[in-house]
């Protein structure tokens, strides 16, 4: 039997990010802001420029997906140990 996540399943939460200098709006579920949280706290880097990383690895591919979901793929991959240690 399966349980849910501490603190429930919980929807998107939706945060402000510079990126490039320009503002831009994600959302995502808390669970993934904070595994973000971490992923950048652990390379030393502040959370705007660890998205703007996986932001600049997104827009390489031919039908880049949505930032959230690029996020959320990045983090998925570095949970199960799949990924680098940092992004390009």
């Amino acid at each position: 039997m399966i349980a849910s996540p501490p603190g429930g399943f919980v929807g998107p939460v939706k945060r402000s990010v510079t990126i490039a200098g320009h503002q831009t709006s994600i959302s995502l579920e808390p669970v993934f802001w904070s595994a973000l949280e971490r992923a950048a706290a652990a390379r030393g880097l502040p959370l705007s420029a660890l998205v703007a990383q996986v932001d600049a690895l997104r827009v390489r591919g031919p039908e880049p997906a949505n930032l959230a979901s690029a996020l959320r793929t990045w983090l998925m991959v570095e949970a199960i140990g799949g990924g680098s240690t940092a992004p390009s």
